[in-house]
């Protein structure tokens, strides 16, 4: 089995989910006792938090080059970055570093191409809606990508930040999600991204009718299939 290689906390909640749905599904594939072999850097957010409001990307990317050393030097055999924000850096980071990176967006369209779905709505941090780096590696798979309205996007954004990595879940934060959703499954989205790994945190698929894909258990699984040897990335 080959070592997993996370790199965490942004935000430590969704991080744990990670390590725990990593070792159920490993778990569940061999049985017994057996469970992955993971290796966690786990962020200071307030130190990422900093470098942002700065606008300092370039901060940001140091130390998530610091953290990809730290992880390898360690035994990792792939690179999982726990958020869908930080694969803003994902194409840079791949070219200086010498194990495969398990890209979040790239298991989410396959999950989407599977289901037969063309066309989806997007929900994440502003950079993840507004910024390129995420939708072109969907529309690479011939999937159509819709952001909500930027009223919208201010607030999910805020939420995420203000509430979910703080471990708050509002129940009217919820229902402003599941309102957003609604908007864009009118405008034709056949399944909705929950591009932040908070978001299924306060989202489960049971809140709403149209398809949910949760970036935070698909990412998971990806990473498990790798270790398992399933996937070569």
């Amino acid at each position: 089995m080959k070592k997993i290689g996370l790199i965490g906390g942004t935000g430590w909640i969704s991080t744990k989910e990670y390590y725990r749905l990593i070792n159920e599904t490993i778990n569940k594939e061999l049985g017994g006792l057996n469970f992955a072999e993971c290796i966690l850097y786990s962020f200071n957010y307030a130190d990422l938090d900093a470098l942002n409001k700065r606008n300092d990307m370039q901060g940001v990317y140091r130390l998530l080059v610091d953290a990809a050393k730290k992880v390898i030097g360690a035994g990792a055999e792939c690179l999982v970055l726990c958020a869908n924000t930080l694969h803003y850096f994902a194409d840079e980071l791949a070219k200086n570093v010498d194990v495969p990176l398990i890209h979040i967006a790239t298991a989410t369209a396959e999950e989407i191409k599977k289901q037969k779905i063309s066309k989806v709505g997007l929900l994440g941090t502003k950079v993840t809606m507004e910024m390129g780096f995420y939708r072109a590696r969907l529309e690479r798979a011939n999937i159509e990508v819709l952001i909500p309205e930027p009223v919208d996007r201010e607030f999910i954004h805020n939420t995420i930040i203000n509430e979910l990595l703080r471990s708050i879940f509002h129940e009217e934060s919820k229902g402003r999600f599941l309102e957003i959703i609604g908007k864009l499954d009118s405008e034709g989205a056949g399944g909705i991204i929950l591009g932040c790994t908070e978001i299924p945190l306060i989202i489960k698929q049971g809140d709403a009718a149209i398809p949910l894909f949760d970036t935070l258990l698909i990412h998971s699984r990806a990473a498990a299939d790798f270790a398992l040897g399933r996937i070569s990335q």
